[in-house]
């Protein structure tokens, strides 16, 4: 294995637990991944710090009901094909969908009780 300085610049300075950490992942693994995952790191922070990074499954399922009244979630359960469609078009994952549908069955149950 050949030996490679390695200068970088930094606007923070790293601990030195960090910088164990950064020694280690060059130790074990190859460039190419080291690159791949820093571009991954790096297009999400960009999304995040121009605020359109993609939520995950929980944000999602909060938005799509968190101020729905019991007679809204009946309604939606009784258009259920056509909710699913709403869904898809948005890029709801199925999970995601029926995760939905089982929040909205607790609150038309809640009301109607």
């Amino acid at each position: 294995m050949d030996n490679f300085d390695l200068n970088l610049k930094s606007k923070e300075t790293p601990t030195d637990a960090q910088l164990k950490k950064l020694q280690e992942y060059f130790n074990e693994m190859p460039i190419g991944e080291i690159l791949t995952g820093l571009h991954f790191a790096k297009n999400r922070w960009t999304a995040k710090d121009a605020g359109v990074l993609k939520v995950g499954r929980k944000s999602i399922i909060n938005r799509e009901v968190h101020a729905v009244t019991s007679e809204q979630a009946q309604w939606r359960l009784k258009n259920w094909k056509m909710m699913i469609s709403n869904y898809r078009k948005r890029g709801y994952s199925y999970p995601t969908i029926s995760r939905i549908k089982k929040i909205l069955q607790e609150i038309s149950n809640k009301k109607s009780k």
